[in-house]
């Protein structure tokens, strides 16, 4: 086994000396130099938490001085906008992944008494913010997207259920739940709806593609991906869920969707995908699509040995993956971002090593306004970066080498989630969560124009 310091070293060759060229595209930028390491005691980490690289500006759309949910931090988690229909990108929409008071010690309860998660509303035009609605048995919410037929779905992010749901009790996970919003007020609710259909999972993202197949993934060390097609379009309350199995029985390949058992996926559709050998990978958390490519973050992949679901590789650095799932007519699955390949392995700061930036913990996504995948990191000083699948594979690795930093957050303890881009290509939206200034927030970072 190669030593850390030699490793270390090795890896400083490959770090971001080759990855500072500048982009292009509506978002083009220099990369930064590097993660935020101690600058977490920056006087203005409040309002401005991100190293962002110049010709950017950021800004607070909504935080806890505006709408503040929760006694303790909001936990803003993942953004959507009205995409589609009348005001399109006027209003951003937010999961808040709280658990019951009781539930998980991190959080507590909502300032009206209640508990339970919650989905909310920024009008990005005025910077009114409220709650949509929120539930006592709605636990972690997290993923949430804009559907072509102008609804929300969101989804909670639990492994094992301790509030089950009213209208379907017999879930053992998370489930997905369809808003339908008020059509005269885009601020309001007109109804909700449990969608067991979709899975009982852990669930995080969701991703819709043309027809109106909806995807999701499973946040387990052993998730799979999935695939709901629904016999009506725009209508999840039927249908057929299906999960990915790559055929040679490794996690890349040719693969292919093998149908579930519908009973069994509403229950625990990770017991129904187990007895279909679905693809395991290490804690799926987003999802994104871009044109026939589903894209999926993978947090504890080590992608040099697949059965690996410590975190760490045998160095002892955190790893993490971004996995390409094509959706054509002949399915197949590959990885195109990792630790190692395509991007240097992070080393964090301690009391004897200053740290070395890198790519660890890949948590959320987002498709850019030019095609190119955003990517956050979930660990301390959490990352942005860039992947544009159009760059070249310089030295044949498999893997293409744009990949670049984009910015990183100062605010040590918090994590960076929810990366987004609605109507504006010029602004990137990115929620700072449980933040070590006790003030959870929902970020602009706009590139300033010439």
């Amino acid at each position: 086994m190669m030593k850390k310091t030699v490793l270390a070293a090795a890896l400083a060759a490959l770090s971001l000396n080759a990855l500072a060229e500048p982009t292009d595209g509506p978002m083009g930028f220099t990369p930064i130099a590097g993660s935020a390491y101690g600058l977490e005691g920056d006087a203005n980490i409040n309002t401005a938490p991100w190293v962002i690289p110049a010709g950017f500006v950021q800004s607070i759309v909504s935080d806890e001085n505006s709408l503040n949910i929760y006694v303790g931090n909001d936990w803003n988690d993942m953004n959507t906008v009205n995409e589609t229909g009348k005001l399109a990108g006027r209003y951003l929409y937010r999961t808040h992944e709280v658990r019951a008071k009781g539930d998980d010690p991190r959080n507590s309860l909502r300032n009206d008494g209640g508990s339970g998660g919650a989905v909310s509303v920024v009008d990005l035009k005025t910077g009114m913010a409220k709650e949509i609605v929120g539930r006592a048995d709605w636990e972690a919410l997290d993923g949430i997207v804009w559907t072509p037929w102008q609804t929300l779905l969101f989804a909670e992010e639990v492994i094992t259920s301790t509030r089950p749901d009213p209208d379907h009790p017999a879930a053992t996970s998370g489930l997905v739940y369809e808003l339908k919003l008020d059509p005269l007020d885009p601020t309001s609710m007109e109804s909700v709806t449990v969608r067991p259909m979709l899975g009982a999972l852990s669930h995080e993202g969701i991703e819709i593609d043309a027809e109106g197949n909806v995807y999701v993934i499973d946040e387990d060390k052993n998730g799979s991906i999935y695939k709901f097609v629904p016999a009506n379009y725009g209508d999840l309350s039927s249908g057929q869920l299906y999960v990915l199995r790559v055929k040679n029985g490794a996690k890349t390949g040719a693969a292919e969707w093998v149908a579930l058992d519908m009973a069994q996926a509403q229950i625990s559709a990770r017991v129904a995908a187990a007895a279909v050998g679905a693809t395991p990978y290490c804690r799926p958390e987003d999802l994104e699509r871009i044109g026939q490519t589903l894209y999926a973050a993978l947090t504890c992949e080590d992608v040099d040995n697949p059965t690996n679901i410590s975190g760490k590789n045998a160095a002892g650095y955190s790893v993490g993956a971004v996995l390409a799932v094509n959706l054509g007519e002949q399915p197949s699955a590959k990885f195109v971002v990792a630790p190692g390949k395509n991007a240097p392995f992070e080393v964090q700061p301690s009391a004897t090593n200053p740290g070395v930036t890198g790519f660890a913990k890949v948590d959320n996504l987002a498709n850019g306004p030019d095609g190119k995948l955003w990517m956050v990191e979930d660990n301390d000083f959490s990352d942005i970066w860039v992947y544009d699948p159009r760059s070249k594979d310089v030295n044949g690795d498999g893997y293409k080498d744009g990949v670049h930093l984009f910015a990183s957050l100062k605010d040590k303890p918090a994590e960076g989630t929810g990366i987004y881009f609605g109507k504006d290509p010029h602004t990137l939206f990115v929620n700072v969560q449980h933040s070590g200034t006790g003030n959870d927030k929902t970020m602009a970072i706009t590139k300033i124009a010439k």
